[in-house]
């Protein structure tokens, strides 16, 4: 089976602060990994490193088997990526942007409208095509930045706190989402939301100061912990 993702023994230095320390560890199409852990564990530094946003400081990233040092741009344009705080640009309409990213991945014309409207029902934001993006809730300015993530259908997904800003009703429209996606993708979910990996993860990797303390599913989880509930098992494995 050919791996969607292989991650072997990345580090990421800034200076003498160790962020990410020799993590590894592959996954597959049709998983919907939780990276858990607190604040600072570095699940933000090691998403930014497979979306090519920061260069390792060792180790290697494949990307459906290619290596991402070596072919950028097939990588980038094999993932989606929702970073934290979705920085857009808010002096243009959500179409305005969306047209701009999807020219970014290769649209032109019939085809671009035609990708644009297929993310804007997917994310269900039809209705603010022409605000500005600067007028727009915090749950809206996260809907777009789904929707940017998901232009050309990209095989590998990830999304850092995908439902942050959200409201009740969205948050299940979200991980309903994110479930039916995930049936054809690979999909990495940072999230601080322990009942979001409870809910949709098929496998959640364990992260703390850098490092990976447990990965598995859910019961893999709690039985290294010896605990009966994902919280406590949390607080168990990142003591320290």
């Amino acid at each position: 089976m050919i791996n969607a993702l292989k991650i072997e023994n990345l580090c990421k230095n800034f200076g003498e602060l160790s962020a990410v320390k020799d993590i590894s560890f592959k996954a597959q199409i049709g998983e919907i990994i939780a990276i858990l852990g607190p604040n600072g564990a570095g699940k933000s530094t090691l998403m930014n490193m497979i979306s090519g946003f920061l260069s390792p400081s060792s180790g290697t990233i494949e990307v459906l088997e290619k290596d991402i040092s070596q072919h950028p741009i097939f990588a980038k344009s094999n993932i989606g990526f929702l970073p934290e705080g979705s920085p857009l640009y808010p002096d243009l309409s959500v179409f305005e942007f969306l047209s701009y990213m999807a020219e970014l991945r290769g649209f032109r014309k019939a085809n671009k409208l035609q990708e644009i409207q297929r993310i804007s029902q997917i994310a269900k934001i039809e209705d603010i095509l022409t605000q500005k993006i600067e007028t727009l809730s915090k749950g809206y300015l996260r809907r777009v930045g789904f929707a940017q993530s998901i232009i050309s259908d990209p095989k590998i997904l990830m999304l850092d706190e995908p439902t942050d800003g959200l409201d009740p009703n969205q948050k299940e429209h979200m991980r309903s989402l994110i479930q039916t996606l995930g049936k054809n993708k690979t999909i990495l979910i940072s999230t601080h939301l322990l009942e979001e990996a409870e809910s949709i993860a098929t496998r959640i990797i364990l992260i703390n100061k850098g490092q990976i303390i447990a990965d598995g599913t859910l019961q893999d989880i709690l039985f290294k912990a010896d605990s009966t509930n994902l919280e406590n098992a949390f607080k168990k494995l990142t003591r320290g």
